[in-house]
Protein backbone atom coordinates (compact mmCIF):
# COMPACT_ATOMS: atom_id res chain seq x y z
CA UNK A 1 0.00 0.00 0.00
CA UNK A 2 3.10 2.55 -0.09
CA UNK A 3 1.71 3.91 -3.46
CA UNK A 4 -2.29 4.01 -2.60
CA UNK A 5 -2.94 5.85 0.29
CA UNK A 6 -6.35 6.13 1.54
CA UNK A 7 -8.01 9.03 0.28
CA UNK A 8 -10.17 11.19 2.23
CA UNK A 9 -12.94 12.92 0.08
CA UNK A 10 -12.84 17.15 1.02
CA UNK A 11 -16.68 17.37 1.16
CA UNK A 12 -16.86 16.03 4.64
CA UNK A 13 -15.03 18.25 6.15
CA UNK A 14 -18.41 20.20 5.37
CA UNK A 15 -20.73 18.03 6.10
CA UNK A 16 -21.50 19.27 9.55
CA UNK A 17 -22.43 22.77 7.95
CA UNK A 18 -25.20 20.42 6.19
CA UNK A 19 -27.27 19.21 8.72
CA UNK A 20 -29.97 21.38 8.26
CA UNK A 21 -33.07 19.20 8.53
CA UNK A 22 -34.06 17.29 11.03
CA UNK A 23 -35.31 13.37 11.28
CA UNK A 24 -38.96 14.62 12.02
CA UNK A 25 -39.00 16.09 9.09
CA UNK A 26 -38.38 14.23 6.96
CA UNK A 27 -41.04 11.82 4.88
CA UNK A 28 -40.64 7.87 5.77
CA UNK A 29 -41.31 6.80 2.27
CA UNK A 30 -38.27 7.55 -0.37
CA UNK A 31 -38.35 8.06 -4.32
CA UNK A 32 -38.47 4.80 -6.08
CA UNK A 33 -39.91 2.98 -3.94
CA UNK A 34 -42.38 0.46 -4.62
CA UNK A 35 -45.05 -1.78 -3.16
CA UNK A 36 -45.37 -4.24 -0.73
CA UNK A 37 -42.06 -6.20 0.59
CA UNK A 38 -41.68 -9.83 -0.23
CA UNK A 39 -42.74 -12.36 2.21
CA UNK A 40 -39.24 -12.28 4.19
CA UNK A 41 -37.89 -15.60 5.43
CA UNK A 42 -36.77 -13.52 8.95
CA UNK A 43 -40.83 -12.95 9.88
CA UNK A 44 -41.89 -16.03 11.50
CA UNK A 45 -40.59 -18.33 13.96
CA UNK A 46 -38.45 -20.55 12.64
CA UNK A 47 -36.10 -22.44 14.85
CA UNK A 48 -34.28 -24.16 12.61
CA UNK A 49 -33.82 -21.98 9.62
CA UNK A 50 -30.54 -21.34 8.28
CA UNK A 51 -29.25 -19.22 5.56
CA UNK A 52 -27.46 -21.78 2.99
CA UNK A 53 -24.52 -21.46 0.25
CA UNK A 54 -26.32 -22.80 -2.97
CA UNK A 55 -23.17 -24.18 -4.25
CA UNK A 56 -20.21 -22.42 -5.75
CA UNK A 57 -20.44 -18.96 -5.05
CA UNK A 58 -24.58 -18.48 -4.57
CA UNK A 59 -25.47 -17.48 -1.17
CA UNK A 60 -29.18 -16.68 -0.29
CA UNK A 61 -29.63 -13.68 1.85
CA UNK A 62 -32.54 -12.43 3.08
CA UNK A 63 -35.70 -12.48 1.18
CA UNK A 64 -34.60 -15.54 -0.20
CA UNK A 65 -32.42 -13.35 -2.65
CA UNK A 66 -29.81 -15.27 -4.61
CA UNK A 67 -25.90 -13.41 -4.62
CA UNK A 68 -23.61 -14.48 -6.73
CA UNK A 69 -20.17 -13.39 -4.55
CA UNK A 70 -18.19 -14.03 -7.53
CA UNK A 71 -19.58 -11.51 -9.31
CA UNK A 72 -21.49 -8.71 -7.06
CA UNK A 73 -19.78 -5.38 -6.99
CA UNK A 74 -22.43 -3.19 -5.82
CA UNK A 75 -26.20 -2.80 -3.73
CA UNK A 76 -27.71 -1.52 -6.47
CA UNK A 77 -27.69 -4.76 -8.40
CA UNK A 78 -29.40 -6.86 -5.72
CA UNK A 79 -33.31 -6.83 -5.36
CA UNK A 80 -34.79 -5.10 -2.22
CA UNK A 81 -36.28 -7.30 -0.13
CA UNK A 82 -37.81 -4.43 2.02
CA UNK A 83 -40.00 -2.03 0.70
CA UNK A 84 -37.65 -1.27 -2.18
CA UNK A 85 -35.09 1.41 -2.02
CA UNK A 86 -34.79 4.83 -3.38
CA UNK A 87 -32.61 6.07 -6.56
CA UNK A 88 -31.50 9.35 -7.42
CA UNK A 89 -28.61 10.55 -9.17
CA UNK A 90 -25.77 12.93 -9.05
CA UNK A 91 -24.60 16.04 -11.35
CA UNK A 92 -22.78 15.51 -14.39
CA UNK A 93 -19.32 15.58 -13.85
CA UNK A 94 -19.12 14.76 -10.16
CA UNK A 95 -20.12 10.88 -10.10
CA UNK A 96 -16.66 10.14 -8.25
CA UNK A 97 -16.71 13.19 -5.97
CA UNK A 98 -19.08 11.03 -3.42
CA UNK A 99 -19.16 8.68 -0.36
CA UNK A 100 -19.62 5.82 -1.08
CA UNK A 101 -21.22 3.21 1.49
CA UNK A 102 -18.97 -0.09 1.10
CA UNK A 103 -19.62 -3.27 2.51
CA UNK A 104 -16.87 -5.86 3.21
CA UNK A 105 -17.59 -9.54 1.94
CA UNK A 106 -16.00 -12.14 3.87
CA UNK A 107 -16.10 -15.80 4.47
CA UNK A 108 -17.09 -17.35 7.92
CA UNK A 109 -16.33 -20.68 9.84
CA UNK A 110 -18.80 -22.46 11.33
CA UNK A 111 -16.78 -24.91 12.40
CA UNK A 112 -15.62 -22.93 15.18
CA UNK A 113 -17.39 -24.80 18.33
CA UNK A 114 -20.88 -26.19 18.49
CA UNK A 115 -23.43 -24.73 15.81
CA UNK A 116 -25.86 -22.29 16.95
CA UNK A 117 -28.97 -22.67 15.81
CA UNK A 118 -31.17 -20.58 17.89
CA UNK A 119 -33.06 -17.55 15.77
CA UNK A 120 -31.63 -14.85 14.90
CA UNK A 121 -27.99 -16.35 15.51
CA UNK A 122 -25.42 -18.24 14.48
CA UNK A 123 -22.83 -18.51 11.74
CA UNK A 124 -24.98 -19.33 9.32
CA UNK A 125 -25.65 -15.76 9.33
CA UNK A 126 -22.90 -13.37 7.33
CA UNK A 127 -21.88 -10.17 5.11
CA UNK A 128 -24.97 -9.75 3.22
CA UNK A 129 -27.36 -9.12 6.30
CA UNK A 130 -29.49 -6.34 5.70
CA UNK A 131 -28.23 -5.89 2.63
CA UNK A 132 -28.61 -3.99 -0.20
CA UNK A 133 -31.69 -2.23 1.32
CA UNK A 134 -29.06 -0.81 4.36
CA UNK A 135 -26.47 0.32 2.30
CA UNK A 136 -28.83 2.63 0.14
CA UNK A 137 -31.26 3.57 2.72
CA UNK A 138 -28.53 5.38 4.50
CA UNK A 139 -26.66 6.44 1.67
CA UNK A 140 -29.61 8.47 0.66
CA UNK A 141 -30.43 9.84 4.38
CA UNK A 142 -26.56 11.10 4.40
CA UNK A 143 -27.09 12.96 0.94
CA UNK A 144 -30.43 13.84 2.30
CA UNK A 145 -29.81 15.63 5.83
CA UNK A 146 -26.29 16.35 4.89
CA UNK A 147 -24.01 18.61 2.42
CA UNK A 148 -22.88 15.45 1.41
CA UNK A 149 -23.25 13.46 -2.17
CA UNK A 150 -23.26 9.94 -2.04
CA UNK A 151 -23.33 7.18 -4.67
CA UNK A 152 -26.48 5.94 -5.37
CA UNK A 153 -25.29 2.12 -5.99
CA UNK A 154 -23.22 1.53 -3.10
CA UNK A 155 -20.20 -1.37 -3.52
CA UNK A 156 -19.35 -4.63 -2.25
CA UNK A 157 -15.96 -5.71 -2.22
CA UNK A 158 -13.94 -7.69 -0.40
CA UNK A 159 -10.51 -6.82 1.73
CA UNK A 160 -8.29 -8.20 -1.10
CA UNK A 161 -9.81 -6.22 -3.82
CA UNK A 162 -7.28 -3.34 -4.78
CA UNK A 163 -9.72 -0.99 -5.06
CA UNK A 164 -10.13 -1.04 -0.64
CA UNK A 165 -7.58 1.63 -0.28
CA UNK A 166 -10.08 4.09 -2.25
CA UNK A 167 -12.43 3.85 0.51
CA UNK A 168 -11.76 5.84 3.63
CA UNK A 169 -14.58 4.01 5.48
CA UNK A 170 -15.60 0.15 5.21
CA UNK A 171 -18.15 -1.69 7.05
CA UNK A 172 -19.11 -5.36 8.00
CA UNK A 173 -22.05 -7.09 9.45
CA UNK A 174 -22.34 -10.20 11.59
CA UNK A 175 -18.71 -10.54 12.04
CA UNK A 176 -18.98 -13.56 14.90
CA UNK A 177 -17.23 -16.08 12.93
CA UNK A 178 -15.39 -14.45 10.31
CA UNK A 179 -12.29 -16.31 8.81
CA UNK A 180 -9.82 -14.29 7.08
CA UNK A 181 -6.91 -15.80 4.80
CA UNK A 182 -3.84 -14.39 4.72
CA UNK A 183 -3.71 -12.10 2.16
CA UNK A 184 -6.91 -10.64 3.47
CA UNK A 185 -5.20 -10.39 7.02
CA UNK A 186 -2.34 -8.20 5.25
CA UNK A 187 -4.59 -6.58 3.39
CA UNK A 188 -7.10 -4.83 6.57
CA UNK A 189 -3.72 -4.45 8.82
CA UNK A 190 -2.31 -2.15 5.81
CA UNK A 191 -5.80 -0.52 5.56
CA UNK A 192 -6.45 0.25 9.03
CA UNK A 193 -2.39 1.47 9.20
CA UNK A 194 -2.75 3.94 6.04
CA UNK A 195 -5.85 6.20 7.75
CA UNK A 196 -8.58 3.48 7.03
CA UNK A 197 -11.74 2.62 8.90
CA UNK A 198 -13.80 0.16 10.24
CA UNK A 199 -17.74 0.08 10.96
CA UNK A 200 -18.95 -2.84 12.62
CA UNK A 201 -22.32 -3.60 13.95
CA UNK A 202 -25.23 -6.16 14.62
CA UNK A 203 -23.42 -9.57 16.05
CA UNK A 204 -24.88 -10.68 19.20
CA UNK A 205 -23.79 -12.92 22.26
CA UNK A 206 -19.95 -13.09 23.90
CA UNK A 207 -19.42 -16.06 21.66
CA UNK A 208 -19.60 -13.55 18.70
CA UNK A 209 -17.68 -11.43 19.90
CA UNK A 210 -14.84 -13.49 21.17
CA UNK A 211 -14.40 -14.55 17.32
CA UNK A 212 -14.06 -11.81 15.86
CA UNK A 213 -12.07 -10.08 18.76
CA UNK A 214 -9.85 -13.29 17.82
CA UNK A 215 -9.92 -12.37 14.49
CA UNK A 216 -8.62 -9.02 14.48
CA UNK A 217 -6.32 -10.33 17.19
CA UNK A 218 -4.38 -11.97 13.99
CA UNK A 219 -4.39 -8.54 12.45
CA UNK A 220 -3.26 -6.81 15.54
CA UNK A 221 -1.81 -8.94 17.67
CA UNK A 222 -0.31 -6.37 20.35
CA UNK A 223 -3.28 -4.09 20.01
CA UNK A 224 -6.81 -3.91 22.88
CA UNK A 225 -9.83 -2.34 22.97
CA UNK A 226 -11.21 0.55 24.19
CA UNK A 227 -14.48 1.27 25.69
CA UNK A 228 -16.42 4.40 24.72
CA UNK A 229 -18.76 5.71 27.04
CA UNK A 230 -21.22 8.34 25.99
CA UNK A 231 -18.92 11.48 26.95
CA UNK A 232 -17.30 10.40 23.64
CA UNK A 233 -17.55 13.20 20.83
CA UNK A 234 -18.79 10.47 18.41
CA UNK A 235 -22.20 10.39 20.04
CA UNK A 236 -22.72 14.09 19.95
CA UNK A 237 -20.25 15.52 17.11
CA UNK A 238 -23.55 16.20 14.92
CA UNK A 239 -26.64 14.86 16.65
CA UNK A 240 -26.83 15.18 20.40
CA UNK A 241 -27.28 11.33 21.40
CA UNK A 242 -28.73 11.11 25.14
CA UNK A 243 -27.80 8.07 27.63
CA UNK A 244 -27.29 6.02 29.36
CA UNK A 245 -25.58 4.10 26.34
CA UNK A 246 -28.38 1.23 26.90
CA UNK A 247 -30.94 2.94 25.68
CA UNK A 248 -28.96 3.69 22.05
CA UNK A 249 -29.43 -0.34 21.73
CA UNK A 250 -31.23 -1.12 18.69
CA UNK A 251 -33.06 -4.56 18.40
CA UNK A 252 -33.50 -6.29 15.40
CA UNK A 253 -37.40 -5.50 14.24
CA UNK A 254 -38.44 -8.99 14.01
CA UNK A 255 -37.06 -9.23 17.47
CA UNK A 256 -38.85 -6.49 19.11
CA UNK A 257 -41.02 -6.44 21.95
CA UNK A 258 -43.32 -3.57 22.32
CA UNK A 259 -43.73 -3.69 25.37
CA UNK A 260 -40.75 -3.19 26.61
CA UNK A 261 -39.90 0.41 28.56
CA UNK A 262 -36.73 1.64 29.35
CA UNK A 263 -37.82 3.28 32.64
CA UNK A 264 -39.39 0.06 34.37
CA UNK A 265 -36.66 -2.55 35.81
CA UNK A 266 -39.40 -5.18 35.53
CA UNK A 267 -40.45 -4.48 31.98
CA UNK A 268 -39.81 -7.25 29.52
CA UNK A 269 -36.69 -7.13 27.79
CA UNK A 270 -36.25 -5.76 24.89
CA UNK A 271 -35.71 -8.62 22.11
CA UNK A 272 -38.39 -11.43 22.46
CA UNK A 273 -35.93 -13.60 21.28
CA UNK A 274 -32.46 -15.37 23.06
CA UNK A 275 -29.60 -14.57 21.32
CA UNK A 276 -27.14 -16.27 23.57
CA UNK A 277 -25.28 -15.56 26.72
CA UNK A 278 -23.89 -12.13 27.10
CA UNK A 279 -26.03 -10.46 24.44
CA UNK A 280 -27.75 -8.29 26.47
CA UNK A 281 -25.82 -5.46 27.36
CA UNK A 282 -24.99 -3.15 24.39
CA UNK A 283 -21.21 -2.24 23.73
CA UNK A 284 -19.24 0.45 22.09
CA UNK A 285 -15.54 -0.55 21.44
CA UNK A 286 -12.48 1.12 19.47
CA UNK A 287 -9.12 -0.10 18.65
CA UNK A 288 -6.64 3.23 18.13
CA UNK A 289 -3.68 3.42 16.54
CA UNK A 290 -0.72 4.84 18.18
CA UNK A 291 -1.90 8.66 17.83
CA UNK A 292 -5.09 8.01 19.13
CA UNK A 293 -7.22 7.64 15.97
CA UNK A 294 -10.06 5.16 15.34
CA UNK A 295 -9.09 2.22 13.03
CA UNK A 296 -12.27 0.38 14.24
CA UNK A 297 -15.68 0.77 15.98
CA UNK A 298 -17.50 -1.85 17.01
CA UNK A 299 -21.41 -1.53 18.08
CA UNK A 300 -21.49 -5.15 19.91
CA UNK A 301 -25.37 -6.12 20.86
CA UNK A 302 -26.85 -3.76 18.59
CA UNK A 303 -28.59 -3.80 15.65
CA UNK A 304 -28.20 -0.25 14.01
CA UNK A 305 -28.76 -1.49 10.37
CA UNK A 306 -31.60 -2.78 10.83
CA UNK A 307 -33.02 0.88 11.68
CA UNK A 308 -31.83 1.45 7.84
CA UNK A 309 -32.56 -1.28 6.38
CA UNK A 310 -36.37 -1.53 7.93
CA UNK A 311 -37.40 2.28 8.14
CA UNK A 312 -40.27 1.96 5.54
CA UNK A 313 -41.84 -1.44 7.16
CA UNK A 314 -43.08 -0.46 10.08
CA UNK A 315 -43.73 3.74 11.85
CA UNK A 316 -43.42 2.67 15.34
CA UNK A 317 -39.67 1.00 14.52
CA UNK A 318 -38.71 4.22 12.58
CA UNK A 319 -39.72 6.66 15.14
CA UNK A 320 -38.39 4.91 17.98
CA UNK A 321 -35.28 3.38 16.59
CA UNK A 322 -34.32 4.62 12.82
CA UNK A 323 -35.35 8.38 13.19
CA UNK A 324 -33.77 8.82 16.69
CA UNK A 325 -30.81 6.33 17.11
CA UNK A 326 -29.66 3.96 13.84
CA UNK A 327 -29.54 7.44 11.44
CA UNK A 328 -28.19 10.01 14.10
CA UNK A 329 -25.85 7.43 15.19
CA UNK A 330 -24.83 6.40 11.83
CA UNK A 331 -24.46 10.25 10.61
CA UNK A 332 -22.27 10.94 13.67
CA UNK A 333 -20.20 7.50 13.35
CA UNK A 334 -19.44 8.70 9.22
CA UNK A 335 -18.40 12.14 10.32
CA UNK A 336 -16.28 11.32 13.14
CA UNK A 337 -14.67 8.66 11.64
CA UNK A 338 -13.61 10.58 8.40
CA UNK A 339 -12.57 13.62 10.03
CA UNK A 340 -10.44 12.21 13.30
Amino acid sequence: MDARRIKFLPVVAILALGVGVTFAQIQRMMPGRGGPPEPDPFAGPMPNFVMRDEGGSLVRGEGNILIDEATVRTAREVASHSTGTPEWTNPPGFEKDVFTFARILFKSDGKRGPDERGWGRGSHLNWWVDFPDADLNFSYRLQQITSMRTDPDGRVLRLSDPDLPTFPLIMMEHPGYINLNPLELVALRNYLSNGGALFVSDFWSQREWSGFAGEMKRVFPDREWTDLTMEHPIFNCIFKLKGPLQHLQVPTMQFWNKSHDWTNPNSPRLQRVDRGPGSEPMTVRAMLDDKGRIMVLVIHNSDVPDGWEREGEDDSYFRTFSEKISYPLGVNIIFYLMTH
